[in-house]
């Protein structure tokens, strides 16, 4: 038997659509239609019709075998006999994350080809699996931030049983798993969810459109409809933290935010499950309020993104100025974000037209409560073309030390570790082809705008697009990125040995660096990460006299009170 249950508040009659019939739902209380069907059980197809209407996907749909426009199918989530009894969970903070897209991690783009590979992972050093989005979206091959059936997992990606599968299998070798969860919004095709009821609002706006109904009429059960979700990967997937996309899109003014009801409650999950529950916010506020104490007027989360971080970086070492980077340029800029998290801290944001963000107090906070990386998903593929940074093999051994000897929480982006070639474009798979059309159309318009001829950007409903950005696996035996993958392993593991470079103390970091710009000298308790920004060899100063080198990318060696490096050169050593 299994029991159907539909919120339709405003509907004078929902019918359960079965494969072989039709059963009208009974009027339950606050919204909710019910029934019990006794035939029904695990791999049960049906669906909604309210008031007459075609059948529509269930919006706690579990299972979508046939996209997002098909009928909904009954999944039982205690079927899977899990074999992590022993896993105890890891907490988030100062974990090594590795974010991955499933659909292009490998060429069969599922859970399960992405599972062969966890070993690697486990090898590189690598904590916590960090998932881009699995809920169900258009068509085969997309990113999953326009996803429609937000308890649903892709079905090319496996489906629900498939995602419990490498959960387990993670967790049987020590890894965590983050997942990628999209609140702000969804996606346009296969959304039918305002014929339930109030989900979207009028009084928001977002930069997608109506905004989901967080504090009008009937916003207590599309909260409850969030919050149940989340709670869900956690109690039925055994999913150990959440990255919630976007947040400063949740446009709430109630007097709970979201962000602190859904903390609250996943707090309370987390003692009754017995360890550690993570929530990482991707939030473009720079207000360290996202993580702190609800109790104390916070929000909440575990931890946040740190774009300002990424920005300081990739223009220290692309020399890129444009767009957002703009401000991002000036001597000084990498070593207050290494230090002080933000560089928008209340001050004055070109980019955005005016003064920006909150200061992060060092005797509150902890740098493990904000992620540091080189590249994510949105730093690649939001560029015109996709493209990874075009830099040398030296460039992104310095980008990597420089983040993981952070007091931050590292993240790498899939391929970063070996310098893959490949791109990581943006791709599309919409069967209607308007919207086809309006996607294409507009990204080329938005880099048409930005001086690109739009005849260079690549077309997201191209299968090609989808393909060219699969990482190419056979690279990793290859020089240069056999070296470099190696760099990132050794990096790690002298980052899991000592105790210094783990230490999360903002004011445990010391920075110097030249008015020039060539070298940069970062203080980790008796260790000295030295770089050499320029093409040329050079010799970098370093406070104290180098005592022994513990490990260098290209030719180094310490001479006096410095270290002769090669040009793009960087070595750690002790004093």
């Amino acid at each position: 038997m299994h029991t159907f249950r539909v919120w339709a508040p405003s509907a004078s009659s929902v019918d359960l659509v079965l494969r072989d019939g039709v059963l009208p739902l009974r009027w339950a209380a606050d919204g909710w239609w019910t029934r019990d069907v006794v035939e029904a059980h695990h791999g049960t197809d049906y669906a909604f019709a309210v008031d007459g209407s075609e059948p529509l996907a269930d919006p706690r749909s579990p299972w979508q075998p046939d996209g997002v426009h098909g009928f909904s199918r009954v999944f039982d989530e205690d079927r899977f006999r899990w074999t992590d009894g022993d896993w105890t969970g890891r907490g988030v903070r100062g974990s090594v994350f590795y974010e991955l897209h499933v659909g292009t991690f490998t060429l069969e783009g599922t859970l399960d080809a992405a599972a062969d590979h966890l070993d690697y992972l486990v090898a590189l050093g690598v904590e916590v699996v960090s998932l881009m989005p699995v809920a169900a979206f258009p068509g085969r091959h997309g990113w999953g931030y326009d996803g429609v059936d937000l308890y649903a997992v892709h079905e090319p990606y496996g489906g629900p049983e498939a995602l419990q599968r490498f959960v387990n299998r993670c967790h049987e070798v020590g890894l965590a798993v983050c997942l990628d969860v999209v609140y702000n919004h969804l996606g346009p095709s296969g959304n039918r969810l305002d014929m339930y009821g109030p989900y979207f609002t009028d009084r928001h706006t977002t930069p997608w459109g109506r905004a989901v109904n967080l504090d009008d009429t009937g916003s207590t059960e599309v909260r409850r409809w969030i919050c149940d979700n989340a709670l869900r990967w956690f109690r039925s997937f055994h999913l150990d933290a959440l990255r919630l996309d976007a947040v400063h899109a949740l446009a709430d003014e109630s007097p709970t935010h979201l962000l602190a009801q859904l903390s609250t409650e996943t707090a309370e999950l987390s003692r009754e499950l017995g360890r550690p529950l993570g929530l990482v916010a991707e939030s473009d506020l720079n207000d360290p309020r996202m993580v702190e104490p609800v109790a104390e007027g916070g929000l909440g989360m575990t931890a946040q993104w740190s774009d300002d971080f990424h920005h300081a970086l990739h223009t220290l070492l692309t020399g890129e100025r444009a767009g957002y980077y703009v401000d991002f340029a000036e001597p000084g800029v990498f070593a207050k974000t290494l230090t002080q998290v933000f560089l928008h801290d209340g001050s004055y944001s070109t980019f955005r037209g005016k003064d920006w963000g909150h200061p992060v107090d060092p005797a509150k906070h902890r740098g493990s409560e904000f992620l540091a990386y080189t590249s994510n998903h949105d730093q690649v593929g939001n560029r015109a073309l996709g493209d990874r940074p075009a830099l040398t093999p030296g460039q992104l051994a310095i980008g990597a030390a420089l983040v993981i000897t952070s007091p931050y929480t590292p993240m790498l982006f899939m391929g970063e570790e070996w310098g893959a070639s490949t791109p990581w474009r943006y791709f599309t798979d919409h069967d209607e082809p308007a919207l086809a059309e309006a996607v294409r159309t507009g990204r080329r318009r938005e880099f048409a705008a930005h001086g690109w001829n739009a005849d260079e950007i690549p077309d997201p409903q191209d299968p090609a697009t989808w393909r060219s950005s699969v990482l190419d696996w056979t690279e990793v035996d290859e020089p240069p990125h056999r070296e470099l993958l190696a760099w990132y392993r050794d990096l790690l593991a002298l980052r899991a040995r000592t105790p210094d470079l783990r230490d999360d103390r903002m004011e445990s970091v010391g920075i110097a660096y030249d008015a020039d710009g060539d070298w940069i000298v970062v203080t980790r308790g008796r260790l000295r990460v030295v770089v050499n920004l320029a093409a040329t060899e050079s010799v970098v100063p370093v406070d104290g006299v180098p005592a022994y080198q513990l490990m260098a990318f290209l030719p180094a060696e310490p001479v006096g009170e410095g270290v002769r490096l090669a040009g793009h050169g960087v070595a750690i050593v002790i004093v």
